[in-house]
């Protein structure tokens, strides 16, 4: 009886935990079926965790049915943590993408393992498998997506985890180019070997095509035209790029000048400095390559109303780079927010992190019709150096530059109706006319004059051919000039990581991020640039920044007093040592010596001065890193807390109203 009584408040008990339990269970599941449950809330910064409007707008516009085959090697015991973890995210993401499209984009999950029709399909697609060795077990990983639309079809061949922050451009762009008919045309010039080759001999390997030619590749239809392409047609290509064009003769701008007035668009990326040429031998033929370091289009700037820098590069105090070694190099500019005019541009929105090898300036004259945007500018703290100076990371840059304060355009957008800069036709058939009256041919015989006359007599004079160049465009053209050529060298923009037998390219600033924006407005997707944007991660401390480039602004003034200390000292030493000599003494007299002791005390002082200011700096630093981490680990929770607190106050007030 006892057992009984005592029995039933523990089964009621158990039952009512299950029930709970069911209950939690079947309302967690109903909602992740419905729309409301693949929804959330992203309290982060920059809202990583919600997909961009670029992306929203590429899900929407979607015509006919996309189909995203997911492959990924979940049933495998080797299989690292990260990608196992990476893996989520990619679902994740991809359920995102499935609910805003309306039906329109279907997702296929499949688990490739060995001897499978998964992993048939795999094959078929075209997807990598990363060969993962744990001890004598060897299996095959595979983690990519093929998306297909009709005929056309993309592949993502291997989904790393180094390369996170473009996971949903990558998706989004593949997803845009498979719903298109065909890929852009962009032709390609540069005087670099953007493409790569083979060894110049054997033995030795070949060089690689850079990371950007890599990436451009798999989305446009990329032609490499060289420095002298033998047309240049609007209506073909759809996007001209030029990168380095050291060397550029008048007849291939004369053949750019057309393509523009013909309504095409350019991206130049013009170098006052390239740290590349040099390192090639540039300018010098004794070491193997002659390329010149500076590069620009000589006839076709003036026409468009645009001075660009020549042999001067951008040294800027805001934006120089402290360098591993403790150096500061003003001339490599560290480009944050502040250096972006225009803050509604899609282009340059979302970034906060450029690096910019050397950088040349652009300035607008003006008067020849055409807008003029400005995308990137120096801060008011900047000056033209040398180049070559510049280049040998010269630390009296700091303190002898003299910022003229003037507005240093580094990337500019110019548009409208271009005007010719060849008013006078092709200069290559100006040349021939010149070399054709040049010649000198020999007086014909008797038996040829006659001969001659009678021919004229009988035909017609021909009319010289026509010049069938344009002189005023027939179409809005459009020109981008961005200062430099460095950063898209992988070296300045990507990180390299071995993953398996494949190489992925990271962003690690916002270089490619920038390229990739100003390609995709002008190909028209401009949904993509949303995507892009978030790309880079970094968080430069503009505050500290600036505070070090102020510091270094002062401890220049130290240095500059420090050196004429120096050498006031140097001229009475070689004085004393003079006169000692002159008259034959062996020890310096006590005037001599309390002299000497004056002038290194003021070194001394002086030094005293500059560590002081260090330890200044620092002490702000630390204050500034302290009021940070007490801000996130005290001051937000707390504020979190006190929200609590009243909520739950009101609440109670509610109830005891009731």
């Amino acid at each position: 009886m006892s057992t009984a009584k005592h029995g039933k408040p523990i089964l009621r008990a158990t039952l009512g935990i299950a029930a709970l339990v069911a209950i939690a269970f079947f309302a967690n599941w109903l909602m992740n079926l419905s729309a409301l449950g693949k929804t959330g809330i992203d309290l982060t910064e920059d809202k990583v965790h919600t997909l961009s409007e670029g992306t929203k707008a590429i899900i929407k516009d979607l015509d006919a049915p996309v189909v995203v085959r997911y492959y990924a090697t979940r049933k495998s015991e080797s299989l690292p943590r990260d990608l196992k973890l990476y893996m989520r995210k990619v679902d994740d993401l991809l359920k995102q993408y499935a609910a805003l499209s309306n039906g329109k984009l279907r997702i296929e999950y499949l688990d490739p393992q060995p001897d499978t029709d998964a992993e048939d399909s795999a094959n078929i697609d075209g997807l990598q498998g990363q060969r993962i060795v744990d001890g004598s077990y060897e299996e095959n990983i595979f983690h990519g997506v093929a998306i297909s639309c009709l005929d056309q079809r993309e592949v993502l061949p291997f989904l790393s985890p180094a390369d996170e922050t473009r996971l949903e451009y990558e998706l989004s762009r593949a997803v845009a180019q498979v719903a298109q008919a065909k890929k852009p045309v962009i032709g390609l010039m540069s005087a670099h070997n953007l493409v790569g080759g083979p060894p110049s001999m054997p033995g030795q390997q070949g060089s690689p095509p850079w990371a950007i030619y890599q990436q451009l590749n798999q989305a446009y239809d990329v032609r490499a035209l060289g420095m002298q392409p033998e047309k240049l047609d609007p209506a073909e290509i759809t996007v001209l790029i030029l990168i380095h064009p050291a060397d550029i003769t008048p007849e291939t701008e004369f053949k750019i000048d057309q393509y523009v007035l013909g309504g095409g668009t350019v991206i130049a990326c013009l170098d006052s400095y390239s740290f590349v040429a040099s390192q090639m031998g540039g300018g010098n033929p004794m070491m193997g390559g002659g390329m010149n370091t500076s590069s620009t289009l000589p006839t076709l700037l003036p026409a468009w109303g645009v001075e660009f820098t020549a042999r001067q590069v951008l040294a800027d105090r805001n934006y120089a780079t402290k360098l591993r070694d403790g150096r500061v190099a003003p001339a490599l500019l560290t480009l944050t927010a502040d250096a972006f005019p225009r803050k509604d541009d899609l282009v340059t929105q979302g970034l906060n992190d450029l690096w910019l090898i050397f950088s040349g300036s652009y300035s607008v004259t003006g008067g020849k019709g055409l807008s003029s945007s400005v995308l990137l500018q120096a801060s008011p703290n900047s000056a033209l150096v040398d180049g070559t100076r510049a280049s040998q990371i010269d630390q009296t840059l700091l303190t002898s530059m003299v910022p003229d304060q003037k507005q240093h355009a580094i990337a500019l957008r110019l548009a409208g109706k271009f005007n010719t800069a060849f008013p006078n036709g092709d200069p290559a058939k100006a040349a021939d006319e010149e070399a054709a009256e040049d010649e000198v041919v020999p007086p014909p015989s008797d038996d040829e004059q006659e001969g001659q006359v009678a021919a004229t007599d009988a035909e017609p004079k021909k009319a010289p051919p026509a010049d069938n160049a344009l002189k005023q465009a027939r179409e809005e053209g459009s020109v981008i000039l961005l200062g430099d050529s460095d950063f898209l060298f992988d070296q300045f923009a990507y990180q390299p990581a071995q993953f398996g037998n494949m190489m992925i390219y990271t962003p690690i600033n916002g270089n490619s991020v920038l390229f990739f924006n100003l390609l995709d407005q002008a190909t028209g997707s401009k949904h993509l640039i949303g995507s892009r944007s978030r790309a880079s991660t970094r968080r430069p401390f503009t505050l500290v920044q600036e505070m070090e480039a102020d510091f270094e602004q002062e401890k220049g003034k130290f240095i500059e007093e420090r050196e004429k200390s120096r050498a006031e000292f140097q001229r009475q030493i070689d004085e004393i040592i003079s006169e000692r000599q002159a008259k034959g003494e062996a020890l310096l007299t006590e005037e001599q010596q309390a002299e000497l002791n004056r002038l290194r005390g003021l070194v001394v002082e002086e030094n005293r001065k500059i560590r002081e200011g260090q330890k200044d700096l620092k002490r702000k630093k630390d204050k500034l890193s302290r009021n940070a981490t007490v801000l996130n680990v005290l001051v937000i929770p707390l504020i979190v807390f006190i929200i609590a607190l009243l909520v739950q106050i009101r609440r109670r007030s509610v109830r005891e109203a009731r």
